[in-house]
């Protein structure tokens, strides 16, 4: 029989898939076949021909899990499922029993299984599918990320587990999530206490790092659907900061900061250029990560062959605003991708300072 953990959240964005990528990465360390199952997936793709949801087809390339896809999104949800399931279209118990089989199918040839569940715990409930039946379905204790405060995180929590009590699943323990590090022990101390007398522990996930959110080049590439040109090496750099190019050129160079994006209009001929050559040099590769080039005037001829002949990367539009892009690009929430390799690294490391994994399954192996 293999080790399972049903991975729930309080909320969207709260770190579950952050954390099931950590966990199956400390799995690996100590069993031989690790496997994953997203038992329902409300964001569909298609990955070697298979109908999967993202998360479940992000996990088969970053594990080279792909001989197990058709076992791990059984049942992916499309936007016109919803009406289905409220017009008496959809078969529930056909839905549930897809998901038993292929859970079953992973069982034969897993030591150990992260099972993701999707959202906060009530999503899927239109199809009597919540996170909270699912995991009573599987017989799989809970483990529920939440966020990284005090009060919120003891409301939510209760309100959370509330659903799994009544679908009769067992929630083993609560992490804390996106801590800031420097009232990590504070707040582990002060959630331990207040959530004392619960049937369950309370561990402490990871430190709020903004770099895991912060989008890379291809994202930006991707969100705004436009190109990107220049040095191909660095579409996966992670874009720390982004800055909006209009004060004077000496001021806009003296405020870069580590893997800046700037924002520069297509007539700021100075700027470009002294951007374009800032990239070429060591010392200011770090802070300048590309260039988002709005305005409807074209960029001079000379200034062009300067931007190309630096190879720094860049995007060109004239759809947008400079206070559109900002806005569109700094409201965005990165969600990590297989291409993410330093996202990926970075969490792997992580995972290896901050989780204690032999303690942690520990606390699922309890009766």
């Amino acid at each position: 029989m293999a080790k399972k953990i049903f991975i729930a959240a309080s909320g969207q964005n709260i770190g579950k898939t952050t954390i099931s990528i950590s966990l199956l990465h400390l799995a690996q360390k100590k069993y031989g076949r690790v496997g994953f199952i997203k038992p329902l997936g409300p964001k569909p793709t298609t990955l070697r021909g298979h109908s999967v949801d993202k998360d479940a087809a992000l996990i088969a390339q970053v594990f080279d899990l792909s001989k197990d896809l058709r076992y791990m999104s059984p049942v992916v949800v499309y936007p016109d499922t919803t009406r289905k399931a409220i017009d008496g279209e959809v078969p529930f118990a056909e839905l549930e029993e897809r998901i038993l089989r292929a859970f079953a199918e992973l069982e034969k040839k897993c030591d150990f299984i992260i099972i993701e569940g999707s959202g906060h715990p009530g999503v899927g409930s239109v199809l009597k599918l919540s996170n909270a039946r699912i995991a009573r379905l599987l017989d799989a204790p809970v483990l529920m990320i939440t966020g990284g405060g005090v009060g919120n995180v003891i409301d939510t929590v209760f309100m959370n587990i509330a659903l799994f009590q009544l679908e009769g699943a067992e929630v083993r323990a609560v992490m804390a999530n996106k801590l800031y590090a420097d009232k990590r022990d504070v707040t582990l101390d002060y959630l331990e206490r207040a959530l004392a007398d619960q049937p369950f522990s309370v561990v402490g996930g990871f430190d709020y790092k903004s770099v895991l959110a912060n989008p890379t080049l291809r994202r930006v590439s991707r969100l705004l659907d436009l190109p990107l040109h220049g040095n191909r090496r660095d579409v996966g750099r992670i874009i720390q900061h982004v800055q909006i190019g209009a004060a004077s050129t000496q001021r806009v160079t003296e405020m870069l900061r580590e893997s800046t994006l700037l924002l520069v209009t297509s007539s700021r001929d100075e700027l470009l250029v002294t951007l374009a050559n800032l990239y070429q040099m060591p010392e200011y590769r770090a802070l300048v990560s590309g260039l988002v080039i709005p305005g409807i005037s074209p960029v001079s001829t000379i200034t062009q062959r300067i931007i190309d002949r630096s190879n720094i990367p860049y995007l060109r539009t004239q759809k947008h605003s400079t206070a559109e892009l900002y806005r569109i690009i700094t409201e965005d929430v990165s969600k990590i991708t297989a291409e993410d390799t330093e996202k990926l690294d970075l969490i792997r490391s992580l995972a290896e300072e901050r989780l204690d994994f032999d303690a942690l399954v520990g606390l699922f192996d309890q009766g």
